[in-house]
């Protein structure tokens, strides 16, 4: 009781000075039409600001929450993965064309190894010859093609990446199904050079570039990326620029694609060469 006294004694005339202020702004408000707007709308555009920020602290912590959970999810279904290839030494699925009797398997990398600054640039995967994975398989990011496996080890595999001089891949236009060849010309990783597209026919920004499946290693309708500009040259067709589809510098986990049907193919195919 003591120290409420001399706090109040200490204060009194602070206090006094508050609740004279308080009264005086009671009296303006109350008394005139123009101040009683002006106090209402300050005092609005005050809790407004406070609701604001508590609404934005509020969103803040509910994505925390939102990506823990997603990372959760995340590591569970990389543990399932490691214990199914573990349980059966590979994890595939098969997917078969119907028209063509042609059968393709999957199995998923890491990139532990990457380069995008040389003029001929490679990757390498944490899996090799042991784990299913063997020369001339298709590697792919998410749905969109990453390169091609050049070399392999018992654990590891080395894929020739699309940004390297020497990769050559059959693709064609959706919209109109003209295909070319599609080449890397070492300067900017994000995009490549669609040739040998003929000048007669039209061709949008936007377009969307695909593999045709004419090769035994990529299957037919992966993404390569989309016209984002092109040319013409002095010969009777385009020159293309292609909008990379694959970030080759986030590149982590991968797809390996591997054609069942592909030596019966190439035999095939030898004897009319």
């Amino acid at each position: 009781m003591r120290n409420l006294i001399n706090f109040l004694l200490k204060y009194i005339s602070l206090i006094i000075f508050l609740i004279l202020e308080g009264i005086a702004f009671y009296l303006l408000g109350t008394g005139n039409s123009y101040h009683n707007s002006r106090i209402i709308k300050g005092v609005r555009g005050l809790t407004t600001g406070i609701e604001r920020k508590a609404s934005t602290v509020k969103t803040y912590f509910i994505l925390r929450e939102i990506n823990q959970t997603l990372a959760s999810e995340n590591i569970y279904l990389r543990n399932r993965i490691e214990q199914l290839e573990k349980k059966e030494n590979q994890l595939f699925f098969y997917v078969s064309d119907s028209v063509n009797q042609q059968q393709y398997n999957y199995l998923s990398a890491e990139v532990i190894g990457n380069s995008v600054n040389r003029q001929k640039n490679y990757f390498t995967l944490s899996k090799g010859e042991k784990h299913g994975l063997m020369v001339d398989m298709a590697v792919t990011s998410g749905d969109a093609v990453a390169g091609v496996i050049v070399g392999c080890s018992e654990n590891f595999s080395v894929a020739m990446s699309l940004l390297n001089l020497d990769f050559r891949l059959s693709a064609r236009i959706k919209s109109n199904g003209y295909f070319g060849s599609l080449t890397w010309d070492g300067r900017d990783y994000n995009h490549a050079i669609l040739s040998e597209i003929p000048q007669h026919i039209i061709i949008n920004l936007g377009d969307t570039v695909e593999t045709t499946g004419f090769s035994a290693i990529f299957p037919e309708g992966i993404m390569v990326g989309t016209i984002s500009g092109f040319e013409k040259t002095g010969s009777d067709f385009y020159k293309i620029t292609i909008s990379l589809s694959t970030d080759f510098k986030k590149l982590h986990f991968v797809n390996v694609i591997g054609n069942l049907k592909k030596t019966e193919q190439l035999e095939l195919v030898k004897q009319f060469q």
